[in-house]
């Protein structure tokens, strides 16, 4: 069976390991890749770089990882205080995702992924979720994943491939202000923004929580199966 190649989108970040410490490293976690690899594909981690997308050209679909906030100046705001962006990451993952969308290469964007699809797409974020929605649960302690009530609009690429599916978790202080061209398609129980999808396309989603860090992701599989069918389709054409 082809095994499809799956892009996901890496940061520069200073690491350590044996005797080295704070080494700037080309880094994602691990989950990514494990849930690429248990739902069938291989992943492919791809570094921060604007130059070009040409890598594309092997890949059968891309995943944008979460991370740091994506640069206000994007959506066109200054900073908020405590918005932490990382440009290099935007240019890089701009060029990918542009690239992709033009190919129709299969699209997958997590937490920090959603909201740079949603920017893509002519939106905006809200910077600080704190300060709309009255409290701290979609990201309760440094390094603590909340976990929230969520729904799905009915006949959604997001409500079918979640189908059965009434919680996720959650790690993010900011959110969808505004989805652009995109089609909001899930909500927190608060009206937090926490799906998205492009319906002219075949598969274009962007979800708000971590399904790499749950013990079914399901939207991982469904970009994999996406890919494979993309891969095929490419070896009988």
């Amino acid at each position: 069976m082809t095994r499809p190649l799956i892009g996901v989108s890496a940061y520069v970040e200073p690491a350590g390991w044996a005797v080295w410490r704070d080494v700037p490293a080309v880094l994602v976690p691990e989950a990514y890749v494990r849930a690429v690899t248990a739902a069938g594909g291989r992943a492919v981690v791809l570094p921060p770089d604007d130059r070009d997308a040409d890598v594309l050209r092997v890949l059968d679909g891309l995943i944008l990882a979460g991370g740091a906030d994506v640069d206000p100046a994007r959506y066109g705001q200054l900073p908020a205080p405590r918005t932490e962006s990382r440009p290099d990451r935007d240019a890089g993952e701009l060029t990918l995702l542009t690239a992709a969308l033009d190919l129709g290469l299969p699209v997958l964007g997590i937490c920090r992924g959603m909201q740079l699809l949603a920017v893509a797409y002519g939106g905006g974020l809200h910077q600080h979720l704190p300060e709309v929605v009255g409290h701290d649960g979609h990201r309760p302690a440094p390094g603590v994943y909340g976990t929230h009530p969520v729904r799905f609009a009915p006949g959604s690429l997001a409500g079918a491939v979640m189908a059965g599916v009434d919680r996720v978790n959650s790690y993010h202080h900011q959110g969808v202000a505004d989805p652009g061209r995109l089609t909001v398609t899930g909500w927190a129980d608060d009206g937090v923004v926490e799906a998205v999808e492009d319906p002219d396309r075949p598969f274009v989603l962007g979800v708000q929580w971590h399904p790499e860090n749950e013990a079914d992701p399901r939207p991982v599989a469904a970009l994999v199966r996406a890919g494979r069918d993309r891969a095929l389709g490419r070896l009988r054409g």
